[in-house]
């Protein structure tokens, strides 16, 4: 009897998702194998110092392999990620990395004659809030993971032609997925003292290269009759973060950094716009995510957020276009449902989690996963 295809999926904190995008996609795509009759290993960073050796368990059926590194913080994160590789050397199936940043360390894989797929992310190291050492680590780990990877993966056509520049092998390009959103309790909305249909929303690390300020600042000047809630952390040590709680008006609002997801899909669902001022990256998911819920968009302009908001959306380059575009979304109801609309139409096209998923699963496996799955039916 052929056995059962293995994918092993390394680079995220682990599931269940309580953190970022990757751990959102590394859930949602090892539950979607798992019920293709595909088995699945998930490496899953752990804050139990018994932990230390590794310690595994199962997750609606996904087995994972849980460590916990001796330190904290970047030095930590690397621990973690060599102990995943090295356990990973004894599993069976093909690997896939989520993220480059210590790619250095996937070369004991391909040593090892192992099938490593990578997804790129974005270009981190251009990232301002990085300095000159750890942007030449993460610059030279991208540059060895592009090339190390059986297959490079990238999220947006742009980050598949920066990948093609330095590496030998021809990138993959899948954009990540989120859920439609077609229905949501305005109760959490209502309980920030905001009014369905009239609040423009920010969800994102509160950092220069994301335009918080920025938006701040345009909302004020827009003077329309919305109001503004930036969610993020704020801390009072941080000197941008007290410029960006000083610009704000009497209509911004800061709640914090927000982790309830049904109060996100709330806040989300119910807002005249979303505001995404991320000036590098690949698909966004917090953009995508907004897509999903038919949000109309004010969206940084450049070529990453063009590509993955569409036609349909808004465009800023700076204050005034920014306040410009706040005052159209918040007046003409004609632009703004045209907005909502193309939003729709968007997500549809390609960042569905079906149509996503389906094509991660042709990439690893092709027809071996359906086999398997026919058998296991």
């Amino acid at each position: 009897m052929q056995a059962r295809p293995h994918l092993n999926i390394l680079g995220t904190r682990g599931i269940p998702a309580a953190h970022g995008g990757f751990e959102t996609f590394a859930e949602r795509l090892a539950l979607y194998l798992t019920s293709r009759g595909v088995s699945v290993t998930v490496y899953c960073q752990s804050d139990d110092p018994a932990d230390l050796e590794g310690r595994e368990d199962h997750w609606h059926s996904i087995h994972r392999v849980h460590f916990c590194p001796g330190r904290g913080g970047v030095a930590g994160t690397m621990q973690f990620d060599l102990a995943c590789v090295r356990h990973v050397l004894g599993q069976p199936g093909s690997d896939l990395v989520l993220g480059y940043n210590t790619a250095i360390f996937n070369v004991l894989q391909r040593l090892n004659g192992r099938q490593v797929f990578m997804n790129m992310d974005g270009i981190e190291w251009k990232r301002k809030k990085w300095s000159k050492p750890a942007k030449l680590w993460l610059f030279l780990n991208e540059v060895i993971g592009s090339n190390l990877a059986s297959t490079p993966i990238a999220d947006h056509p742009e980050i598949t032609r920066h990948v093609e520049k330095r590496c030998r092998n021809k990138a993959i390009m899948i954009p990540y997925g989120s859920d439609i959103i077609g229905a949501a309790s305005d109760q959490p909305v209502r309980d920030l003292g905001l009014l369905p249909g009239r609040y423009f929303v920010s969800i994102a690390r509160i950092e220069p290269e994301n335009s918080i300020l920025e938006i701040v600042q345009a909302h004020r000047a827009a003077n329309t009759d919305t109001d503004l809630a930036v969610l993020g952390r704020l801390d009072s040590t941080n000197a941008y973060h007290r410029t960006v709680r000083t610009a704000g008006g009497n209509r911004t609002l800061y709640p914090g950094a927000i982790y309830d997801e049904e109060a996100v899909r709330s806040l989300r669902f119910h807002a005249r716009g979303y505001m995404h001022g991320h000036q590098v990256g690949g698909t966004n998911p917090s953009l995508v995510e907004a897509l999903g819920a038919g949000n109309a968009v004010i969206a940084h302009d450049n070529p990453f957020n063009r590509w993955t908001a569409g036609e349909d959306q808004r465009f800023f380059t700076d204050r005034e276009s920014c306040s410009r575009h706040i005052r159209a979304f918040a007046s003409n109801d004609l632009i703004h449902f045209t907005a909502r609309m193309g939003a729709r139409e968007r997500h549809a096209r390609d960042f569905r989690w079906a149509k996503v998923l389906a094509s991660y699963e042709r990439l690893f496996f092709g027809r071996q996963a359906q086999a398997a799955q026919i058998a296991a039916e």
